[in-house]
């Protein structure tokens, strides 16, 4: 049993296609907006399939495997079978730092005060 297979027991082929997309987005720091804009839709339509309130199509996840340069058996296997397929120039850049994240080059305040 492949990890891809591991992680995604129990999710049905839906709730594997939004998280797959939603470690695609996170592993090319792609936004909603740019994902939307690549697949010819708009932010909201791209927001309502992830969020579940509408479902990714057959056409939509031939698109997203054509966008992210995957196959989309690849898609459809996993977040983690999908992210090990990326080709290596759509990875985001290891000297971006993660959504939510800074990088810190010293001291924090709290630590120079004390």
């Amino acid at each position: 049993m492949t990890l891809a297979r591991i992680w995604t027991v129990g999710m049905s082929l839906g709730e594997r296609v939004r998280a797959t997309v939603a470690a695609l987005m996170q592993i090319t720091g792609e936004s909603q907006a740019e994902l939307a804009s690549a697949l010819g839709v708009n932010q909201t339509q791209v927001s309502r399939r992830q969020t579940g309130s509408a479902a990714w199509s057959l056409d939509d996840c031939d698109a997203l495997a054509a966008h992210y340069g995957i196959d989309v058996l690849d898609l459809l296997a996993g977040p983690t079978r999908a992210c090990e397929s990326l080709p290596a120039r759509r990875r985001r850049s290891s000297s971006r730092t993660m959504p939510g994240r800074r990088r810190h080059s010293g001291a924090t305040k709290g630590a120079a005060a004390r």
